[in-house]
């Protein structure tokens, strides 16, 4: 079993950047699959981005694509969400979670774990 914890949002001017992580606790951080996404009001939770357990692989949702950056420090426990160029549409509460489902990583249901939640607000 792994808790996360998210930090980093909050509120920016839009082309600005945010750094978003998520701290695990347990030993066993190093064996999941791990997450972002993210929930605007009125729509449902969505995918963003996903990174394998080892950080060896990453994929990102085609809206983020070339803008955000997933990282991992399995040694840390940590997951970090880079975020530029930033957008009004990007405006939601971000979630990390967790999956070992290696083979699942950008279906959210899949994932066993979650945050609470930190919100990204971008304004124009």
């Amino acid at each position: 079993q792994v808790q996360l914890v998210e930090s980093g949002g909050g509120l920016v001017q839009a082309g600005g950047s945010l750094r978003l992580s998520c701290a695990g606790s347990g030993r066993t951080f190093g064996n999941y699959g791990m997450g972002w996404f993210r929930q605007a009001p009125g729509k449902e939770r969505e995918y963003v981005t996903a990174i394998n357990w080892s950080g060896s692989s990453t994929k990102y949702a085609d809206s983020v694509k070339g803008r955000f950056t997933i990282s991992r420090d399995n040694a840390e426990s940590m997951m970090y969400l880079q975020m530029n160029s930033l957008k009004p549409e990007d405006t939601a509460v971000y979630y990390c979670a967790a999956t070992n489902e290696p083979d699942s990583l950008t279906a959210k249901e899949y994932y066993n774990y979650w945050g609470q939640g930190t919100q990204v607000t971008v304004f124009t």
